[in-house]
């Protein structure tokens, strides 16, 4: 038995650099690791990749996506490649948003909210709504950061909707802004050094805001439906317009095998990305700048006959030169977990 496999090679490659367990320096940074356990061969543990980042300066990413659309798990994933364990800033406010490493800082930007949950009640906006958002005090801090300089930076507190004092963050070697509006002004998005985008479809997004609102927050299904509807108009004309911006799109669309599936756990799934990045190389498939559909052999994978299909090619996204490369289930049992945790972050 064979698990399936894919890496990058030489991507986000300079100032970043990655280090494994083997004491070797690399230029790669590796998303999913090959094992073999067939009988008769010699099985090989996967090795442990760290980055290592030499740059002076802070590193800054941008994620930007929805509500409830996998954001902070996604994090977790690329911040545990990045060296360490995330873990909220210790000694400090425990509805902190932060999530700290031994590498990377990540802050949510909700707590950049000029608004409270009672004064955007009260003026009748949502979170989305840039007027419900300080961008002046966003752009100065991630400038400060940038620079090398520690910020007070406030928080949203999610459980009571109310703004919290704020909270110190030191500059780390790699520093996120997650949330719903990173690419939004133009001032911020000229800060980032690499940026991504979560696309979520709406039928994968209600599934997920629903396991997340009501098991984390304790909201009611009807409250969540609510929510979703008054949010959408906002949504589309200040959230989705960022991906046009964004470095790499993750495309994250609901499974065709399962009619009237609500729990948005087999996916399908398509990574689009930008040519000509800076530190940044696309991923690829066997061959790279070639067009490819591949379906592995299914009985050599864990997931069920026939197990998932690959495709691979050049393409266009809002007029510019992109590369895509996309994953789906063609059976009902979605293949390893691993491979949409450490890849795609759901």
């Amino acid at each position: 038995m064979a698990i399936c496999s894919a890496h990058t090679t030489t991507s986000l490659r300079s100032p970043c650099t990655t280090i494994s367990n083997t004491g070797l320096r690399q230029n790669q940074v590796i998303l999913f690791t090959t094992r073999s356990s067939r009988r008769g061969s010699t099985r090989h543990g996967a090795r442990t990749f760290q980055v290592s980042c030499t740059a002076e300066k802070p590193i800054i990413i941008g994620l930007a996506a929805d509500s409830g659309c996998g954001k902070s798990t996604f994090m977790r994933r690329l911040t545990s490649v990045f060296g360490g364990a995330a873990e909220p800033p210790k000694g400090g406010n425990p509805d902190s948003n932060t999530l700290i490493s031994d590498t990377t800082t990540v802050i949510c930007l909700d707590d950049y909210h000029s608004l409270d949950r009672t004064g955007r009640k009260e003026k009748g906006v949502t979170a989305l709504d840039p007027k419900a958002n300080d961008f002046d005090l966003m752009y100065e801090q991630v400038k400060a950061i940038k620079e090398g300089k520690a910020i007070e930076k406030p928080i949203y507190n999610h459980v009571t909707g109310l703004l919290d004092p704020a909270e110190l963050i030191q500059p780390p070697k790699i520093f996120v802004i997650e949330g719903l509006h990173p690419m939004y002004d133009q001032r911020v998005r000229d800060l980032l050094d690499f940026s991504i985008y979560l696309d979520i479809s709406n039928e994968v997004k209600f599934a997920w805001k629903i396991q997340r609102d009501m098991a984390e927050r304790g909201h009611s299904l009807e409250s969540i439906k609510a929510s979703i509807e008054a949010r959408k108009p906002d949504f589309d004309a200040y959230i989705d317009p960022q991906k046009q911006y964004a470095d790499a799109v993750i495309e994250v669309l609901p499974t065709l095998l399962i009619p009237d599936d609500n729990e948005g756990k087999v996916l399908r799934v398509k990574l689009i990305m930008k040519e000509g990045v800076k530190y940044f190389n696309p991923v690829y498939l066997f061959d790279e700048g070639s067009s490819i559909s591949w379906i592995p052999c299914g009985r050599k994978l864990t997931c069920s006959y026939p197990g998932i299909k690959f495709s691979y090619g050049p393409d266009t996204y809002f007029g510019q030169e992109v590369i895509h490369l996309g994953l789906f289930t063609l059976s009902h049992r979605p293949p390893p977990s691993k491979v949409f945790c450490c890849y795609f972050g759901k």
